[in-house]
């Protein structure tokens, strides 16, 4: 059987759901290229890969993919991308250069490769784009300054619903618009998942009888639903996999399990639940440096199994859990140091040291010359704005 995400995948520009703002730049960047890259960024399923391939395809472009999957290291880079981007055509037509998912080169085994791309962006004789989850990733400052990002947002669920029901229509799967209603919500903007979804429920039988039938993402437990049973089960087994049947990553949910664990946990058993998600967080930080995902279960096991039997017995009253505030009390204290450290870059850049080394060695002589007005010709060669100026000064 093919797959439907492949099958209904947009041969062209007129079929892509959604997303006309972020489509027309790139066919405007494919068409008048001279220089330059543009990185697509936003959700999984929102269609980045595919609306290059529709654009290319309307434009007789041939397109060249490269997973960052494929080139792990700056050398990789250099003999897989680079060799592409001097080389014509093989069928002698416009081509161009598809990174994907270029925000998984990060750690150490890949340093250096954002700067060998860079690098290849200015002297690629082909249009270059690349695709992310986050443009504004520290990892990729870099690759920002050589290719415009470009936002590709959540799809609106009517959008899907009515995508869903072409599908239907052509697939002739009988299905009630109420549950293609429901899977385009509980998509949360992701068609891809919401088409297999789909493929999924249909395969065992011609229709679609039900919410029931639609299973993992029809189904998706609340995270309340899920500490409760994390936080009142001994057994291992009954909350191994939970945090799967919840539409959050495993960062997320370790956040709300730190949160409410003191409400449910005390004594031994909060320090044997800490711990658990202690090593789970070690875990976790090896994992993204080295880039070895399919270590992620043992995050999971440890954030669920393990904090599930950390206890002697359950607590018998009830929590109102409540999401963690953490994420906003990091946020605004960047808000609260962005000008300092905006400061700090721009100095580091003209003086060769690090940021850290010029917020500690010229900032305080900087702000004592700021703060008796002496410090217009230093602004000017730093490049410092209105506000960065304000805040040298001390308003």
């Amino acid at each position: 059987m093919e797959i439907w995400t492949k099958k209904y995948r947009p041969k062209s520009q007129g079929e892509i759901v959604g997303q006309a703002g972020a489509v027309k730049r790139i066919r405007s960047f494919i068409e008048g290229y001279r220089n330059g890259a543009l990185l697509l960024y936003g959700p999984t399923g929102t269609g980045k890969t595919s609306s290059v391939y529709a654009v290319a395809g309307d434009l007789g472009c041939e397109v060249l993919e490269v997973n960052s999957s494929d080139v792990r290291n700056k050398d990789a880079i250099a003999r897989i991308v680079g060799s592409s981007a001097a080389q014509a055509s093989l069928f002698m037509r416009r081509k161009v250069i598809l990174v994907d998912d270029v925000d998984g080169v990060s750690g150490v085994k890949d340093r250096g490769g954002i700067a060998e791309l860079v690098s290849i962006v200015k002297k690629s004789a082909w249009p270059m784009i690349f695709t992310c989850n986050d443009a504004y990733d520290d990892k990729l400052k870099l690759l920002r300054k050589a290719a415009a990002p470009v936002e590709f947002s959540f799809l609106d669920p009517a959008e899907i619903f009515f995508m869903l029901k072409a599908i239907c229509e052509k697939e002739r799967v009988s299905c009630t618009d109420d549950i293609l209603k429901a899977l385009a919500w509980q998509s949360g903007g992701d068609l891809r998942s919401a088409i297999t979804d789909l493929q999924n429920a249909s395969v065992i039988g011609g229709s679609v009888s039900g919410l029931d039938a639609l299973g993992g993402r029809m189904q998706r437990s609340r995270i309340d639903d899920v500490l409760r049973l994390v936080y009142k089960s001994n057994n291992a087994a009954d909350v191994l996999d939970k945090f799967d049947d919840t539409n959050l990553d495993l960062d997320d949910c370790l956040l709300w399990l730190d949160e409410n664990l003191p409400r449910e946990y005390s004594g031994c058993n909060l320090l044997n639940a800490y711990e658990c998600m202690s090593r789970a967080d070690v875990f976790r930080g090896r994992i993204r440096r080295w880039q070895h995902w399919r270590f992620l279960v043992y995050v999971s096991a440890l954030l669920t199994a393990g904090v599930a039997v950390s206890k002697d017995g359950k607590n018998p009253g009830v929590v109102d859990y409540r999401q963690s505030s953490r994420i906003l009390a990091i946020w605004q204290a960047n808000l609260r140091n962005a000008k300092r450290k905006s400061v700090a870059e721009k100095i580091a850049a003209k003086s060769h040291c690090s940021s850290r080394r010029a917020f500690a060695d010229v900032v305080p002589y900087l702000k004592v010359v700021f703060e008796k007005g002496l410090g217009d010709g230093i602004s000017k060669e730093f490049g410092f704005d209105e506000e960065e100026s304000a805040w040298l000064k001390g308003d």
